[in-house]
């Protein structure tokens, strides 16, 4: 096997709470994420020089040792001391700087891709080890599904997810927002408004999406919102048509909401890209990432 072909899946946050931060400059958080059907395609190919080369068809990424993908390349090469050129292409799909972990994705797929190509035999559980190094969202999107994260977002107990039947509108308006700023601007000591995570699992356990959708909280998104104005303005569209709930997902600006009839968020949809560009509509998604073929 020369190449390979794989889907990484985006994600998107039913909750986030911030408990504290480490000395390390990490925080603590308590989280449910949920994939879905949104993904870039990553095409991994080996090489006949020792180079690592990353081609796009997005502008918005870096295609040098800044881009976390590089970053998975050399971690597995040092660490197995392999000293094999790759080339990757990152056909992007999900929207770029989006708190939807579309770069921990693509990591997340090159991990799982070369572990293929290399015969390196790493477990799920090691790869995801692995991944920690390059960020804390990582192991969670080599698996995917639905999860409560806890601890830096590492900590991963897997739950019930997100019916089928429940139609996701995301939109992302043409902004880009810096995580770390968006951090540094949340006061750990006034937060009003906290998830209930233990309530927010209980209605996935019963599928009861009307109480989930109303009880859903971020609590990034007071500072979000307050530099951009466009994450209110997009929720007040979906709940005026017909969304059962809409929050911010991760740092932002991606706005989501949850419609329970396919036609409602598809005629959101339509009201949304009469001014803002890059706007799905999607269901959940069972896997992470995933081999093509």
């Amino acid at each position: 096997m020369n190449s390979i072909e794989l889907k990484s899946r985006a994600k998107i946050n039913l909750s986030i709470d911030v408990l504290g931060k480490r000395d390390d400059g990490y925080h603590l958080v308590e989280m449910i994420m949920q994939t879905i059907d949104l993904y870039d395609v990553i095409k991994i190919k080996q090489l006949d020089t020792n180079d690592v080369v990353i081609k796009s068809n997005s502008s918005h990424i870096p295609l040098d040792n800044d881009n976390i993908v590089y970053k998975a390349i050399e971690l597995l090469r040092q660490r197995f001391n392999i000293n094999k050129g790759i080339e990757v292409f990152i056909e992007k799909n999900i929207p770029v700087a989006a708190g939807m972990a579309g770069g921990s994705s693509n990591a997340a797929a090159v991990l799982v891709g070369l572990n293929k190509l290399w015969k390196l035999n790493l477990t799920e559980q090691e790869l995801q080890e692995l991944g920690l190094k390059l960020g804390a969202d990582v192991p969670y999107c080599i698996s995917g599904k639905t999860a409560l994260a806890e601890g830096i977002g590492e900590k991963l107990s897997y739950i019930k997810g997100l019916p089928k039947n429940i139609s996701i509108l995301i939109c992302k308006p043409n902004l880009f927002v810096s995580t770390k700023d968006v951090y540094q601007g949340l006061d750990l000591n006034n937060i009003v408004k906290r998830p209930n995570n233990k309530f927010l699992i209980e209605c996935l356990e019963k599928e009861d999406i009307d109480s989930l959708s109303k009880n859903m909280s971020n609590v990034l998104e007071n500072v979000t919102s307050k530099m951009h104005k466009e994450i209110n303005e997009i929720e007040e569209i979906m709940m005026a048509n017909s969304a059962l709930g809409s929050m911010m997902s991760g740092s932002g600006p991606t706005v989501f909401g949850l419609f329970d009839k396919y036609d409602n968020a598809l005629k959101c949809k339509d009201i949304l890209l009469q001014q803002y560009s890059q706007v799905y509509v999607v269901s959940s998604s069972e896997k992470g990432v995933e081999i093509c073929g």
